[in-house]
């Protein structure tokens, strides 16, 4: 079965755009704020990245001002890790909604965490995670090839 490629600047952009949602979730302390956001990462985890809202806006938007990606990348790890992010959010809306503003603090920042360092500097930390576990998960490892010019050495 042949992996879906999707553009790799669409979901910078949404980790952009993740990002400023974050930080509006830090500074007003909405769950209703964090749980749209919410919402955005089960779209994306269930339907996949080309139907995810910010990967909509970006195709929609922005792509039509940039020339086409000078490559593709598969579309499994930024899945896994919307799915990441949904958790993380998930976690949030449970800590504002239940009082625990600790706890919603903290997820809403750890995903802030994360949308930087994608939407700025390439990083995806859910994606490395989805990397990590297919290659020590028993039978995958022959399912993710080695990218030297793209990994970062553990």
């Amino acid at each position: 079965m042949p992996q879906m490629e999707i553009d790799p600047r669409g979901p910078r952009f949404g980790a952009v755009v993740t990002m400023v949602v974050f930080a509006m979730v830090l500074i007003t302390g909405s769950v209703w704020l964090l749980a749209a956001q919410a919402l955005v990462f089960a779209i994306a985890t269930v339907l996949g990245m080309r139907y995810a809202p910010y990967g909509l806006m970006y195709r929609w938007l922005v792509r039509p001002r940039l020339g086409p990606p000078s490559e593709l990348e598969a579309a499994a790890p930024p899945r896994f890790a919307q799915a990441v992010g949904l958790v993380i959010a998930i976690i949030g809306v449970i800590g504002y909604a239940s009082g625990m503003a600790p706890l919603g603090i903290a997820a809403a920042a750890a995903g802030l965490v994360a949308a930087f360092l994608n939407g700025i500097f390439g990083l995806c930390p859910g994606c490395e995670m989805y990397l990590m576990i297919r290659r020590i998960w028993p039978g995958y490892q022959q399912l993710v090839p080695a990218e030297p010019n793209k990994e970062v050495s553990l």
